[in-house]
């Protein structure tokens, strides 16, 4: 094979991107991480990280990032800082392309991630990291007997949110922009069995409030007009996600929300291609969960560039993007 075709290529440089490329470059893989302009993830937006194994005392969510980048270059990946324009999953070796580079690969991960949609305030990002968060299940435990807790939404991801607060705050407000809940009804019924959670409906948060840190939300009801401050210690939206895959789009099977839709795990519709990480997995969203994904998908891929290599493993390749 020629010397310049990688035998991976990982795109993306959160938990799943990060812990593919140790994996593939510890397994003889000639390895490339393609980290993105600004590189880490979605936990380059968060303060100290308590839930991820081996930091007992915690650690900052850049610097985790920081230290699974350098292990995979230790490891022998290549990094570079581009972002991902296009791929041309129709010929083999793939072909992927960034601003200024084309390079090919015999197999890809995409590790590219979701991120949560905001409400667009300029006080939510200003307080990202100080009360503010996307995810209940990272962040809520940092605020353990709170007053009072604020999900933003009505689906299933802000109930599970409501009632995973509900464990640890005195009480836990939702509000949400209709006069009732998306969410299916079993979470629905959990939550309003639970004393703790209330409802403010047909409202919208207009801002949130503190300067250092969260301390309450100013509430507007669409139908009145009337508007209300609610105290809180902590905010968490929930009003969902947006996968990271437009440039795969007509390459591989997307599902109705844009997310990849994978078998065995992390196998794509194109073989030799693999996916990890919030990418496709919409239910757990996890920094450990990713990085399992990333070891899973890592390898897939090596047991594919392996077969490849032997002649014992022919790709099948999709003719052309539609």
């Amino acid at each position: 094979m020629d010397r310049e075709v990688y035998d991976v290529i990982v795109i993306g440089s959160g938990p799943a991107g990060c812990t593919a490329a140790i994996y593939a470059a510890r397994g003889g893989m000639k390895t490339l991480l393609i980290a993105g302009v600004t590189p880490g993830g979605q936990l380059m937006l968060t303060t100290i990280v308590e839930n991820f194994p081996g930091f007992p005392e915690g650690i900052m969510g850049p610097e985790l990032m920081d230290r699974m980048r350098e292990q995979a270059e230790r490891a022998g990946a290549e990094v570079v800082y581009d972002e991902v324009t296009g791929v041309d999953l129709s010929t083999y070796p793939f072909i992927v392309r960034t601003g200024s580079q084309e390079f090919r690969a015999l197999s890809i991960i995409v590790a590219t991630g979701a991120a949560s949609k905001w409400l667009g305030l300029e006080s939510e990002r200003r307080l990202m990291g100080k009360g503010v968060s996307g995810c209940a299940t990272c962040d809520a435990p940092l605020f353990k007997g709170a007053k009072n807790m604020v999900v933003v939404g009505g689906g299933d991801s802000a109930m599970e949110y409501a009632l995973f607060c509900a464990n640890l705050a005195e009480r836990v407000t939702v509000i949400h922009r209709r006069d009732k809940l998306r969410a299916s009804r079993a979470l629905q019924e959990r939550a309003f069995a639970n004393p703790k959670i209330t409802f403010v409906w047909n409202s919208v948060v207009e801002e949130i409030l503190g300067e250092e840190r969260v301390t309450g939300v100013r509430v507007r009801n669409l139908k009145t007009g009337e508007t209300q401050v609610i105290p809180c210690e902590a905010v968490f939206i929930a009003i969902g996600h947006a996968p990271a895959t437009e440039i795969f789009r007509g390459w591989l099977e997307l599902d109705e929300e844009g997310y990849i839709v994978t078998h065995d795990y992390v196998k794509t519709s194109v073989d030799g291609v693999f996916a990890a990480g919030d990418v496709h997995d919409k239910k757990y969203r996890q920094a450990v969960t990713a990085a399992g994904f990333g070891c899973m998908a890592a390898l897939e891929a090596i047991r594919f560039v392996e077969g490849v290599k032997l002649g014992i493993v022919k790709p099948r390749i999709p003719a052309s993007s539609s």
